[in-house]
């Protein structure tokens, strides 16, 4: 994006993290199984960073276009309540999802991957991708992780957001003295 300012400055007044699914929570490939089971693979960093930050206290949603009820059950065992499956028109579950949680888009860190995301990250204060993004993506990305979707991503911009902020290692600490 042509922004005069560095996306870290933007990390301190993130509160909220949405995420797309596949592409950015998995490596985009599906092993269909000879029933016709879609089974997604999820990176354990990713899940780790994401109970960290619902467990801080940070609003963390998911929309996808994907139905995957597994991928429901897994993000729902890590905490995360707001899970929009299934989501052909993402900008109305955005809108609907902010005005419920009383968050403005500057407060929204966004990470999608393919077209389908280029509506909303237009919308959000921190628009961001995965080093494997689309090109569309990625031009209009305020943050290009240096991490692929599924490899680490999520991860990435989480920690980044929880350290600027003085939560990501406050939450160790405190657990292991």
């Amino acid at each position: 994006m042509n922004d005069d300012k560095s996306y870290k400055e933007y990390l301190a007044n993130i509160t909220t993290f949405i995420f797309d699914v596949d592409g950015v929570l998995t490596d985009g490939t599906i092993t269909v199984t000879t029933d016709g089971e879609m089974l997604r693979t999820m990176n354990i960093k990713d899940g780790f960073a994401l109970k960290t930050a619902v467990d801080t206290g940070f609003n963390v949603c998911i929309i996808s276009g994907g139905s995957n009820e597994g991928v429901r059950k897994r993000l729902a065992g890590l905490g995360i309540k707001d899970i929009f499956l299934g989501a052909h028109h993402k900008i109305e579950q955005l809108e609907q999802y902010l005005s419920e949680k009383k968050v403005s888009t500057a407060e929204v860190l966004y990470m999608g991957d393919d077209i389908p995301d280029y509506p909303v990250m237009k919308l959000v204060g921190l628009p961001c991708c995965p080093q494997d993004a689309v090109p569309e993506i990625k031009s209009i990305s305020k943050y290009v992780s240096h991490k692929n979707g599924g490899k680490g991503a999520v991860r990435d911009v989480i920690e980044q957001v929880l350290k600027v902020q003085n939560q990501w290692q406050k939450n160790f600490s405190a657990k292991h003295d």
